[in-house]
């Protein structure tokens, strides 16, 4: 570096070393970037964001025009972004429709594309917001793209005291991966069409364009076939989609930007197939449909051709109907009992030179991609498909791991995670959040890494219904939505959870019932009587993690009831996760006012007890959950024992050190497949209170 000589006789002398140190000393853009939008709570978080100077005022003048090579999605999509402000501000807003009648250059909301998107893989999905005083302007090569920068921009609402504006800012945006998706299990519980549609909207609100419509299992099969009626006549209860149905739920996912990919599971997970055509089956019937949880013997026979004949003729009627270039064949969890105990299958692999049952299945999704070729549809498949004599144009499904999903890409296969993203399992929000397809240390080079197409959250039904399947996919997906569309570096898990407060409000709006019905089913487990007692019980427990509901003293089946606590428990308690950091900063900083908040709410749960105790004389079905509600009692009351005694800097003796290990180690069991998530917290206040 050359030296700079500087005079200090003058003030420009000083404002030049300012800016000269300004130059030389380096700033962190990104660090910058976060102070200035860190008010923001836009999920996914964009991928570029500048803050400017100003305020769009929202008024009942707001217009909105289409520019560019519009088609009739753009036009619907801008005509419900009306709605949606209207009952958000409650602004009588003058605009009706948007037409392309209207003045574009008039409007304070111009949106231009340059095409109609197509609803496939590898779309352009980019596009950038533009917002001064005086216009708001989206621009995107798709109408796919406009539909994202729209609902950005209905996330930037905001309110002052002068009411509802918009900041000026500019934001250019394009999603990491481009399949973003989330499967519904509609099968081992029916979800009817107004289920699937709220569901819909609440994806396109977050960025997420594949919805995985898993329609076949034991217990159900889920769609109208005209050509083998007896699949949905016997196999499905009564419960299925028609034909006009699943085209009314296609044609609402593509006018949101939403490809629809169908899932129909073989060769295993196929009772309900049996119950019609049980001459298919590696083992002789009769069949009836499946009432129980778990992984069931029933298997199509791959060595015989009418199993070929009938799959072609179902798959192509499937085909069809279902007009995504992609269709999953399942192919999971077959345990091979059938096949092991079939004399003429194994007489078969013999004579075939087919070593063991892998390879079987192998030969029968070979066959299987000959007919879906046929169709010109692409194939996916569960991990299970990975055989060394399928070819590269399928793509693999990963659930069992990502090591298997590492494997597939450097093979040479394209796939995309489910595990980690398996939302049935009950595991937090950061938890998905903190779970990338690319993992930052990731052994694929630059070339595989583009195999990795992206993932899907998983929302398997055993253990929901119509009435909670909402609270178990919202709000965690927009985590997942977020990790699938931002950079790669956005991981901060605070500033996560403070913009999911305010997104899980959001989709409210799309009729979601992911709030609402948690205090409708608190209100049915009282029997209509003041619920205050129970709410503040069930406000801090979480439905146990994994698939431990299965295993603690009841046996689930398909027509058990699904209205209990553990069904009303959230599965990630807002109360306990605000009272585990008011704890970690008590303990780390000795806030005051943190301190003040813990007391206040550990006598609110001392008190609850006794209170709770009255409604469980109306409400038999909660007595379930009373060893757990005096765990929390006692547990509550001996932390703030525990807190006093901090405050005097006081060491208990060992008779209180050993009474509170007892009590703890009590108020971690669950009780009514629920667990209390505040005793971790509170066994941190009382281990300080011990070790000091």
């Amino acid at each position: 570096m050359k030296n700079i000589n500087i005079s200090f006789s003058s003030p420009k002398s000083y404002l030049l070393i300012l800016i000269l140190i300004l130059i030389l000393i380096p700033i962190s853009s990104s660090t910058f970037s976060q102070s200035k939008t860190q008010k923001l709570d836009l999920m996914p978080y964009p991928q570029k964001i500048e803050i400017k100077e100003g305020k769009f005022r929202l008024t009942p003048d707001f217009t909105i025009a289409i520019k560019g090579s519009g088609n009739e999605r753009i036009y619907k999509s801008a005509s419900r972004t009306l709605r949606r402000i209207a009952n958000r501000t409650g602004l009588f807003l003058l605009q009706d429709f948007i037409t392309n009648n209207d003045e574009t250059d008039t409007c304070d909301l111009i949106i231009s594309c340059l095409k109609p998107g197509k609803v496939i893989l590898g779309e352009d999905e980019s596009y950038s917001l533009n917002i001064n005083e005086r216009k708001i302007y989206i621009n995107a090569s798709t109408d796919l793209g406009a539909m994202h920068g729209i609902e950005t921009l209905l996330q930037l609402i905001a309110v002052d005291e002068e009411g509802y504006y918009l900041p000026a800012i500019k934001i250019d945006d394009f999603p990491r991966f481009p399949w973003r998706g989330l499967l519904i299990d509609v099968c081992r519980h029916f979800m009817p069409v107004d289920v699937i549609k709220r569901n819909l909207d609440g994806l396109a609100a977050v960025k997420m364009n594949v919805f995985h419509w898993h329609l076949s299992e034991d217990q159900g099969f889920r769609v109208e076939s005209k050509i083998y009626p007896k699949l949905h006549e016997l196999g499905s209860d009564g419960f299925y989609y028609t034909h006009e149905e699943v085209k009314d739920v296609i044609n609402y996912a593509a006018e949101r930007g939403i490809r629809v990919i169908p899932e129909f599971d073989v060769p295993g997970h196929a009772t309900s197939w049996f119950v019609g055509y049980p001459e298919l089956a590696s083992a002789p019937g009769p069949y009836k449909i499946e009432r129980n949880w778990g992984i069931m013997n029933p298997t199509f026979n791959p060595t015989i051709e009418e199993t070929y004949t009938f799959l072609d003729n179902l798959f192509g009627e499937m085909c069809e109907l279902f007009p995504d270039e992609y269709f999953h064949i399942g192919g999971d969890e077959n345990n091979g009992k059938q096949w092991d105990a079939n004399e003429g299958i194994q007489k078969f692999m013999k004579e075939n030179g087919i070593e063991d049952n892998h390879a079987l299945q192998a030969y029968f999704n070979n066959r299987i991609l000959n007919t879906l070729t046929k169709y010109g549809k692409k194939m996916i498949g569960w991990d299970e498909i990975l055989h060394e004599n399928m070819p590269k144009n399928i793509v693999i499904h990963s659930w069992r791991g990502k090591e298997a999903l590492v494997k597939s890409a450097q093979q040479g296969y394209m796939g995309i995670l489910s595990n980690g993203y398996y939302i049935d399992l009950i595991q937090p929000a950061s938890f998905h959040y903190l779970n990338d397809p690319i993992a930052a240390d990731s052994p694929l080079s630059e070339s595989e890494k583009k195999k990795i197409l992206g993932g899907e959250a998983t929302s398997w039904a055993e253990l929901v219904t119509y009435e909670t399947i909402d609270s178990r996919i919202w709000p965690r997906t927009a985590a997942i939505a977020e990790r699938l569309w931002s950079a790669q570096n956005v991981i901060d898990v605070d500033g996560m959870y403070k913009r999911l407060d305010r997104i899980e409000y959001l989709l409210e709006e799309h009729g979601l019932l992911h709030i609402k019905n948690y205090d409708m089913m608190l209100r049915r487990l009282t029997n209509n009587t003041d619920f205050t007692a129970l709410k503040n019980l069930v406000d801090v427990v979480e439905p146990v993690k994994f698939y431990q509901r299965h295993f603690q003293g009841v046996k689930y089946r398909q027509h058990s009831p699904y209205s209990r606590i553990a069904d009303a428990a959230r599965p990630e308690s807002k109360t306990a996760r605000e009272f585990s950091r008011a704890a970690n900063n008590f303990l780390e900083n000795a806030n005051k006012e943190d301190c003040n908040y813990i007391k206040d709410i550990l006598i609110n749960w001392i008190g609850n007890h006794d209170k709770l105790k009255i409604t469980m004389n109306v409400s038999p079905i909660i007595r379930e959950i009373e060893p757990l509600s005096n765990n929390l009692k006692l547990t509550a009351q001996l932390t703030l024992d525990a807190i006093e005694l901090i405050e005097l800097n006081i060491k208990p003796d060992l008779d209180w050190t050993l009474k509170s290990t007892s009590i703890l180690e009590k108020a971690k069991k669950p009780y009514g497949q629920v667990e209390l998530r505040v005793i971790d917290a509170m066994e941190k206040i009382i281990k300080k209170c011990c070790s000091d």
